[in-house]
């Protein structure tokens, strides 16, 4: 592999040319030289640097995607011409829903990093869709009905949706009545998409509470204020104990959204292959959360 490409996907994964000089053993000038060797060679700009930051262009992302997926392979078939399996080590960078990731990732972390302590781990908690490519993250997880044809899915485990509210909200009676209930929210999760035996039901409404905050929408719940679709791994204890109640339980959202975990296209490294592994022990066959 020529060491341009090499140095390249350190620049890149370091996000600055001295840290990548430093990793390489050689001054920023000399990375500066070599980039911009690369780049004439290739006959694109694969960088735009100012003194304060360092970014990819359009065509340099799609050609970092590519050699990184060219450099994983190498070091697989390396790997196993040497008869050797490599060691999770290593920066690995993850994101997850805010909710999920505190209920259901973070708690369960410890034997994870006990059996893997050469892993650096970077977890990031948003309630919005991450960039798995631009924020070179290695597993992304995301509840939804599916995957982008850009990313490599792995269906962990189903997220069932249930209409539910405190025991002292006045419940309706009919999915008709629902639109003249106060429902609740977070911004991107309206409409709602609703099964039931008689057919699908489509609610669209603004949320009674306007929030950025799956959280907040929870809480809200708990106290009274309204109705929300809530999945049951965020709601099961509260069913459980009573704090709340299941609305219309001949509804429930659709049965396309499921948990997963997300990668760029190509192979990954030991440390996402590692976690992949252990996660799907924690949810397979049947969630905590679906018991």
């Amino acid at each position: 592999m020529d060491p341009d490409i090499v140095l390249f996907a350190e620049v890149v994964r370091t996000a600055s040319l001295s840290a990548a000089g430093r990793s390489m053993g050689i001054s920023p000038a000399m990375v500066s030289k070599r980039i911009a060797r690369l780049e004439a060679r290739l006959g694109v700009r694969l960088l735009n640097r100012t003194t304060r930051r360092l970014d990819l262009t359009a065509r340099g992302a799609a050609y970092h995607r590519d050699m990184v997926e060219i450099l994983a392979a190498i070091r697989d078939a390396e790997a196993r011409v040497s008869d050797r399996a490599e060691t999770p080590a290593g920066p690995l960078r993850v994101s997850a829903p805010t909710s999920f990731g505190r209920l259901h990732i973070a708690p369960h972390l410890k034997p994870f990093l006990d059996a893997h302590s050469a892993i650096e781990l970077d977890l990031d908690l948003s309630d919005g869709f991450s960039d798995v490519i631009g924020d070179r993250l290695d597993l992304a997880i995301r509840i939804a009905p599916g995957v982008p044809p850009s990313l490599t899915g792995h269906r962990l485990a189903d997220s069932r949706r249930v209409l539910c509210a405190a025991p002292s909200y006045s419940a309706p009676r009919g999915a008709a009545d629902l639109t003249e209930h106060r429902l609740l929210a977070a911004k991107g999760q309206m409409p709602w998409r609703l099964a039931g035996a008689d057919g699908d039901v489509t609610i669209d409404r603004p949320s009674y509470v306007a929030t950025n905050s799956s959280e907040v929408v929870r809480e809200l719940t708990l106290a009274g204020v309204g109705i929300a679709l809530r999945s049951l791994w965020d709601v099961s204890a509260d069913l459980s104990s009573g704090r709340l109640v299941r609305i219309l339980p001949e509804l429930a959202g659709s049965a396309d959204v499921g948990i997963y975990a997300v990668h760029a296209r190509g192979p990954v490294s030991s440390g996402t292959a590692a976690l992949l592994d252990y996660l799907r022990g924690l949810w397979s066959p049947t969630p905590p959360w679906e018991s």
